[in-house]
């Protein structure tokens, strides 16, 4: 029968294990040290030669360089430079005709004489297709073969025997996106770039604009200058937001009449009253560019909160309405 661990020996494991992580993070911070030391005009090349592509980047690697050369395509994908893993085997198998003239290949290969690589290289040099190697051997065959040669900087491998990929695919990967975002600068990718390759999820919602989600047109509830509040409360109605806005004779927004507006003027005259009388004066408005999130921190930071903005542009006419639940819907929090 099995003994129950005593506490003292969950400690002298877990001292044991916490060691061992720190071991290998340890190793592995020194090679990405000695590869930021090492990086020279090879790596300007490399960009150079890429930016230059007038197709996509086709990243390869078998292995465990093949999963980092995954990674490194979706990264350079999502930051606006176009890309696609091929795998090294398949390549041999008919997928190099995913390989045209107008790409350029990055491959990966720790010791560089990768064999499942060998077609894809003499595809390359075949057609003159540029190629970049990462790898730590320059004289290996795809050093050699390569038209710039990305090399990685000889560090032990965390592996206690030295042979598990650790050290040296961590390098790769930090190369890779050291790539990516390099691009990423050099083209001015801008955050609305990143809001279009990725719509989806959390990092979509942030990068939502006001624009994306106000409504406009027909559904802005809006009233000229001197209308009597019976009709303004008919178009308050009939559009739903508990708002309405006031514009003047060039069409820019003067002022706001909401539901708080109507409570604090409550009397017998209030229907046959003018607008001017009864609305808020420089109500709170946003531009269309301006992110989602940050239109619903300037509703939330008033007090009272308020739950609808106008939507205006350069001479203040307003061009669209966003309400809170507008924000909620579209998942900003």
């Amino acid at each position: 029968m099995t003994k129950p661990a005593r506490q003292s020996d969950l400690q002298t494991v877990e001292s044991a294990t916490v060691a061992a992580a720190r071991r290998v993070l340890r190793m592995e911070i020194d090679g990405l040290r000695a590869l930021i030391d090492s990086l020279d005009g090879c790596f300007d090349a490399a960009l150079e030669l890429i930016a230059a592509v007038r197709g996509r980047v086709i990243v390869s690697g078998m292995g465990k360089s093949g999963h980092v050369a995954r990674k490194i395509a979706a990264t350079l994908a999502s930051t606006g430079t176009p890309a696609q893993f091929v795998h090294p085997g398949e390549a041999s198998h008919g997928d190099l005709g995913m390989i045209t003239a107008t790409d350029a290949v990055i491959a990966l290969s720790n010791s560089g004489d990768t064999a499942e690589l060998a077609d894809l290289v003499a595809y390359a040099r075949r057609f003159s297709i540029p190629l970049i190697a990462m790898t730590r051997r320059a004289t290996s065959a795809l050093g050699e073969a390569a038209d710039v040669c990305l090399l990685l900087p000889e560090s032990a491998e965390a592996c206690p025997m030295g042979l598990a990929p650790t050290t040296s695919t961590t390098m790769m990967l930090a190369l890779g996106d050291a790539i990516a975002v390099a691009l990423l600068e050099r083209k001015g990718f801008s955050e609305q770039d990143f809001q279009i390759l990725h719509p989806g999820g959390q990092l979509g919602r942030k990068l939502l604009r006001v624009a994306d989600i106000m409504h406009e047109g027909d559904e802005i509830p809006l009233v000229p200058s001197g209308m009597l509040m019976h009709e303004a409360i008919l178009m308050m109605t009939a559009k739903s937001f508990g708002c309405v806005g006031v514009a003047d004779v060039a069409g820019r927004l003067i002022g706001i009449v909401t539901d708080g507006d109507l409570r604090r003027h409550m009397g017998n005259d209030l229907l046959n009253a003018p607008v001017d009388a009864i609305m808020s004066r420089s109500p709170r408005t946003i531009r269309p560019r301006a992110l989602a999130g940050e239109a619903l921190n300037l509703m939330n930071a008033q007090t009272p909160r308020i739950t609808c903005l106008f939507v205006v542009d350069e001479q203040k006419r307003p061009i669209g309405i966003l309400h809170v639940h507008d924000c909620l819907r579209a998942g900003i929090v």
